[in-house]
């Protein structure tokens, strides 16, 4: 069976530590809009891994500590 994998992330979070920095301002320090930003934090979206970079650079942390995934079967069962 193919397998599904679920991408989550921590951005809110992060922002949130960060003096509650506006996704306006993750979206101007990483070179991409607001609404790109709002649909990656939202799981919407999967960012290129060069955004990745971008977002993980910006709170000085690794693309670990930014996004994690799941790796689930067709059943929804997690592997």
């Amino acid at each position: 069976m193919p397998k599904k994998f679920i991408i989550s992330n921590n951005i809110r979070t992060l922002r949130f530590f960060a003096n509650e920095m506006t996704q306006q301002s993750l979206a101007e320090m990483t070179g991409v809009s607001r609404q790109t930003i709002m649909a990656v934090e939202a799981g919407k979206y999967s960012p290129s891994l060069e955004l990745a970079f971008r977002i993980a650079d910006v709170f000085g942390v690794t693309i670990n500590e930014v996004f994690s995934y799941e790796v689930v079967d067709q059943t929804g069962k997690k592997k």
